[in-house]
């Protein structure tokens, strides 16, 4: 399903979006020093006043080769297409080691990669963290977004600083553009983790070890990047969708206790 959103906040993972979509409505996203703590796109009401809101979407963290389907891109990328504007988050101190210039090229580049027509969807910056960032820092960022004509507003999403400022401006801008296009209802095929049930798996418990068989789960574990969090959570997806979960927690699986998929294991935390 692709969702309908005023206003995507869109950036590298950790940047803050999911910061300042906490402090401008009543969302309540999972926020910490994780990449991919956001998986599924999380709505939030900013309300202006008795007559005046908008929707705004937290865009799960982009990363470059997205567009190719990189780190679950075109699941993230997908909803972008029907914003009405966009929100561009960036680390101006690069806290992460990265270059925020670089960062603000590469998420554009994936847009526009993804889809052309996101070149033209309107954007604005915000530049976070400003108070971990130098001087040097700040002002070369503000000169480089101010040289593609962008308008910019340096925040400090935790507490608020500079957040109003960019929320007056982002509700300025939807009061110009056209409204949401509505769509009719797409086909949603059945899902293929509801038609694995019918396939079936196979749970036993040896020495306070719980084993889960499944030759259509093993061709998924295959194919899963453990040592990327995207992967990881898409797969945990998996085990909570296809029944697998429920079935541990059937047969006694208490916190703590060791799963054991093929060559993979792992401790159980409900």
């Amino acid at each position: 399903l692709k969702l309908i959103a005023d206003v995507g906040l869109i950036g590298f993972p950790n940047v803050g979006k999911s910061s300042l979509l906490s402090v401008v409505s009543e969302a309540k996203p999972i926020i910490g020093d994780y990449h991919f703590t956001t998986i599924i796109p999380v709505l939030g009401v900013v309300t202006m006043g008795p007559e005046q809101s908008f929707v705004m979407a937290d865009i799960p963290g982009l990363i470059e080769g997205a567009a190719d389907g990189v780190g679950l891109g075109h699941e993230f990328l997908k909803h972008i297409e029907r914003c009405r504007m966009l929100v561009h988050v960036v680390d101006v101190a690069g806290s992460e080691g990265r270059d925020p210039k670089e960062d603000f090229e590469k998420i554009n580049e994936e847009l526009v990669k993804f889809n052309p027509e996101l070149a033209k969807c309107p954007q604005i910056v915000a530049g976070n963290k400003i108070d971990l960032a130098t001087d040097e820092q700040l002002e070369d960022f503000k000169s480089f977004i101010e040289k593609k004509g962008l308008p910019y507003f340096p925040i400090v999403a935790p507490i608020k600083y500079g957040t109003k400022e960019l929320i007056n401006a982002v509700a300025e801008k939807l009061s110009t553009l056209p409204p949401v296009k509505k769509y009719e209802a797409e086909e949603i095929p059945l899902s293929v983790l509801e038609s694995k049930k019918n396939d079936g798996f196979k749970v036993t418990v040896n020495d306070g070890v719980y084993s889960v068989e499944a030759d259509w789960l093993y061709r998924i574990l295959s194919k899963t990047d453990l040592d990327d969090y995207a992967s990881l959570q898409y797969f945990q997806t998996v085990l909570k969708s296809s029944g697998i979960i429920d079935e541990l927690v059937k047969q006694g699986i208490q916190e703590g206790d060791t799963v054991s998929i093929y060559d993979l294991e792992f401790d159980y935390v409900p």
